[in-house]
């Protein structure tokens, strides 16, 4: 076979799924000429029930991984600071920026990729102060005319 395939094969769609749980995204996958172009992955989306399930929970799991990675990026400290030419340390707040982006790009993403699990939480509920019932309280208007 010569060219970027274009059918959907149960084995492809496994290949695709893994590396989105293992935390690849789907344009460095589909960047691969042995790998199917994004677009057709979106066409097998859109046609196969199976694989778009398969393809979710890949995300889902990529999203579980995001989180282990969130820990990582800010448990490691190994780079914020460096040294001076005269051997002293300075934070390094350029790789600390950077960090903090990784770890805000992830939680985004994660908020994307699984809503119910990583997204924000809207209740349906509204109430008051210290969740008492809000008062409502009605104002009338009322136009009174001078007595003639």
């Amino acid at each position: 076979m010569t060219g970027r395939p274009s059918s959907f094969t149960p084995e492809l769609a496994d290949t695709i799924c893994q590396r989105l749980a293992e935390g690849e995204t789907l344009r460095a996958i589909c960047r691969e000429d042995e790998m199917p172009s994004q677009s057709m992955v979106f066409r097998w989306l859109a046609g196969d029930e199976a694989f778009r399930e398969q393809y979710t929970l890949a995300r889902e799991a990529q999203a579980d991984l995001w989180a282990d990675e969130i820990v990582e990026i800010a448990d490691d400290g190994t780079h914020d600071t460096k040294k001076r030419a005269d051997g002293s340390e300075t934070v390094d707040a350029e790789h600390i920026q950077r960090s903090r982006l990784r770890v805000d790009t992830r939680k985004w993403l994660m908020s994307k990729a699984a809503p119910k699990k990583y997204g924000d939480k809207i209740t349906s509920e509204i109430s008051g102060p210290n969740g008492a019932p809000i008062k409502v309280q009605a104002i009338e208007w009322r136009v009174v005319r001078p007595s003639d």
